[in-house]
């Protein structure tokens, strides 16, 4: 998960000043919870532990959309790509850029649960940047050293917040540990600015920032007991390695398959490689892991330097769909990447392997 909300800050400047009781409409019955002065709606109920519907929690999914029944609001990002379908005249917004001014009566169109088994609670921290490296010319990792532990399961995300910039952005966790006291995440340098102009620059290195988390439904839990099957492209990756390292810790390919597909443009783009060289020998035969190539043509089958490391050339998603044929048996599916990727790849677990919304889990980033 890598996702960028403009105008959506963790510690935004009060527009209340008093915490607004709100109260939210949903296909399940009416929840209330308090809403701290300048905290975004989304951010509010979640940590309330209601399972408000998000994707992204940056403004750029668009499924964290509601409607103000009553009450006043105010909207931080008006321009926020998810909200380019809302029928603002009928009082829609995004919880997720949205604050309260007093009081209000909101409708989900969503079945919502509080505090359901296994969901974890999100809170704001600080954490301190250590170990930024350099993976690709363009893709970096770093550790946020957190200020009170997380408890997160794999696949989720947090949202940071970088000093002196603008907005909050979303990032998967690489790493997987019970309490973690250090999370690590990776970037993928972008045109636009911004993080990842700051996260490559000298200042990064021991800054502070704000963390919100953890996020996220896209979750492995090993007593689901299922093959596996991970579809990502770029820093979508990110997850699946998390997914992966909890997936080794509880020995989930001693009885169980795993499938990987990893889509880089070209073979000098791929990472976290000497990693997937080393779960491959661990699982025994029973994880492959492809990397997909969609702007060169491998000429071999496998990684030359990094053995059991599988080679192919086309889009990830069309990679995944040849190589998987007939192979979606007792399957659990992850995605994560651009939303056109993940579409593609939805389409083909839905068609193709017979799939049904349950057995799917994924993440879009823009």
């Amino acid at each position: 998960m890598t996702s960028l909300a403009r105008a959506e800050n963790l510690a935004a400047e009060p527009l209340a000043h008093e915490h607004c009781a709100v109260s939210v409409e949903t296909k399940s019955g009416v929840f209330g919870f308090d809403c701290a002065p300048g905290e975004t709606l989304l951010y509010a109920g979640l940590r309330h532990g209601l399972t408000l519907p998000h994707e992204c929690a940056t403004g750029t999914c668009g499924t964290c959309r509601a409607r103000v029944m009553t009450g006043e609001v105010d909207v931080a990002w008006e321009e926020a790509p998810g909200a380019a379908r809302l029928k603002r005249d009928k009082g829609d917004i995004l919880l997720c850029q949205t604050r309260a001014l007093g009081d209000c009566v909101l409708r989900v169109p969503a079945e919502v649960a509080e505090k359901p088994a296994r969901h974890q609670i999100p809170a704001y921290r600080t954490g301190l940047m250590e170990n930024i490296r350099r993976l690709t010319s363009d893709v970096i990792s770093f550790e946020v050293a957190l200020s009170t532990p997380m408890e997160f399961d794999a696949g989720q995300f947090v949202v940071v917040e970088a000093p002196g910039l603008q907005g909050a952005r979303a990032y998967s966790m690489v790493n997987f540990t019970r309490s973690a006291e250090r999370i690590e995440l990776v970037v993928k340098r972008k045109p636009s600015g911004g993080f990842g102009d700051w996260l490559f620059g000298p200042g990064a290195e021991g800054a502070e920032v704000k963390v919100f988390g953890p996020l996220g439904r896209a979750t492995f839990h090993a007593d689901e007991n299922k093959n596996l099957l991970m579809i990502a492209g770029g820093s979508g990756i990110a997850g699946m390695m998390s997914i992966l390292a909890s997936a080794a810790e509880s020995d989930h390919f001693r009885t169980r398959k795993g499938y990987v597909f990893f889509g880089v443009r070209t073979l000098a783009d791929g990472f976290y490689l000497e990693e997937f060289a080393r779960r491959v020998a661990e699982a025994n035969g029973n994880l492959e892991v492809t990397l997909a190539l969609s702007h060169e043509e491998p000429s071999r089958e496998d990684h030359p330097d990094h053995p059991g490391v599988k080679l192919a050339g086309g889009m990830v998603h069309e990679v995944a769909s040849r190589a998987m044929a007939g192979r979606y048996d007792d399957l659990m599916a992850y995605v994560a990447g651009p939303p056109p990727m993940v579409d593609g790849a939805l389409r083909t677990l839905i068609t193709q392997g017979g799939l049904s919304p349950s057995a799917i889990r994924y993440d879009k980033f823009g």
